[in-house]
């Protein structure tokens, strides 16, 4: 059996556990730059907060309704991800890590010993981090997602936050009251294509031919019918794959005009690509930089260029990899635009120990040990504390954050405070 368990309102529900004031009302947590709302309290919801909404024009309803706007804070959200996961993995070597706030466990047993094992995770999730989650449990992983979705809404058997539909029937009467929207690997673009050809819940996808689904839809979409009917098509990835390709990029608080502002954040951009190329034990075989304006200002002159380069020698070398992207942005750079992003992308990605590169190619200089040392230190310090000139540089780019909370796991600095001493490391 899998069971899916996600964090409910996952960024909301990490800034209530070290500010218990905020339990009760509403509150959205913003994206990159405080643009729009990305995560929502239910609170929130219920006063018609949409997914996605640009903070401009939620400002009546901020005022009308008290609602708390906070920008998101990722050093807490992916902290408590990771005790989350470390937590699960003391449950069930049987663990794949779908996302942030989502894992696939690998779970036996019958209804009711399942239903017991899944509200104790959830209880012991709940008192050593202070998260709430709801678990999903079914013979395959798109079932398992639906049970999820019937926990969230207590559809019967699912009691407690735990919904167990091992039942054939159980599984009919929950896919019948499913929109078909909601179905994982449907989404919102797949699903007014079924619903104009009659398929408007889970339940009727499932019904209809696998044969036909495939040839109007792909093997994808057949495999989820298959899974909607009990056929296991996709197994635990306990040691998922590693990342073909990694693109790093964010948009500017204010648009940018000057060469030395792209450079400092394409550089920032570039470390933190190459950390995560080296994290899943990985090298590049080239490397692309892109740059745009904002096309929504329609007024103003427009530029978007992207170029890609094929490395001599494959790298995962912080050094040689920033030299390479700063000189692709000398001659993507025009001046008399305003920028409102810039970008790198790692490309042709192989294990390390097996890069190839260019015959007879000049190997470019690196340093396995300096950065394995680089790494480690920023492991330990927190992120940037050991970096390169480039990235110090700020130019006015970074993103906007008016109202971040405190980094409360991740910065001694920013631990929660008892009495009014003075934090002791």
């Amino acid at each position: 059996m899998f069971a899916l368990l996600d964090v409910n309102n996952c960024y909301v529900s990490c800034e209530r556990v070290f500010n218990p004031k905020l339990v009760g009302r509403p509150v959205i947590v913003l994206s990159n730059n405080d643009g729009c709302a990305v995560a929502r309290s239910e609170e929130a919801k219920a006063l018609g907060v949409k997914m996605g909404a640009p903070l401009f024009r939620l400002q009546d309803l901020i005022r009308r309704h008290g609602i708390v706007v906070l920008s998101s804070n990722y050093a807490l959200y992916g902290d408590m991800s990771a005790r989350l996961m470390a937590l699960l993995a003391d449950h069930t070597p049987q663990l794949e890590v779908y996302s942030i706030d989502e894992a696939f466990l690998g779970l036996q047993g019958d209804a009711a010993s399942l239903q017991a094992e899944g509200e104790a995770i959830r209880d012991k999730v709940h008192r050593w981090l202070g998260l709430p989650v709801c678990l999903g449990i079914a013979p395959t992983k798109t079932l398992a997602k639906a049970a999820n979705w019937g926990a969230k809404r207590g559809i019967a058997p699912a009691r407690n936050g735990v919904g167990v539909f091992a039942d054939p029937a159980l599984q009919t009467m929950l896919l019948a009251q499913m929109p078909v929207g909601e179905v994982w690997g449907v989404g919102r673009k797949l699903a007014p294509r079924l619903q104009a050809l009659g398929i408007d819940t889970a339940l009727a996808l499932r019904e209809a031919d696998p044969a036909w689904v495939q040839r109007r839809f792909g093997v994808g979409l057949k495999r989820t019918v298959l899974e909607l009917r009990g056929v296991p098509c996709l197994e635990l990835e306990v040691a998922p794959e590693p990342r073909q390709g990694i693109v790093v990029s964010r948009s500017f608080a204010e648009l940018q005009s000057t060469e030395a502002a792209l450079r400092s954040a394409l550089v920032a951009y570039t470390v933190r690509a190459a950390e995560k190329l080296r994290r899943q034990s990985s090298v590049a075989n080239a490397l692309g930089v892109f740059v745009q304006t904002d096309h929504f200002r329609r007024g103003e002159p427009q530029y978007a260029r992207s170029s890609v380069y094929t490395l001599a020698m494959p790298s995962q070398d912080s050094r040689h990899l920033i030299r390479v992207a700063t000189a692709q942005l000398r001659r993507l750079y025009r001046p008399g635009f305003r920028y409102k992003r810039v970008g790198v992308m790692l490309l042709e990605l192989s294990p390390a120990e097996r890069g190839q590169g260019v015959l007879f190619a000049e190997a470019a200089p690196t340093s396995e040990a300096l950065m394995r040392t680089l790494d480690a230190i920023n492991r330990k310090m927190g992120r940037g504390t050991v970096g390169f000139a480039a990235e110090r540089l700020r130019q006015g780019w970074q993103g906007r954050a008016a109202w971040r909370s405190p980094a409360y796991t991740t910065r001694w600095s920013d631990l929660p405070r008892v009495g009014a001493g003075p934090v002791r490391s």
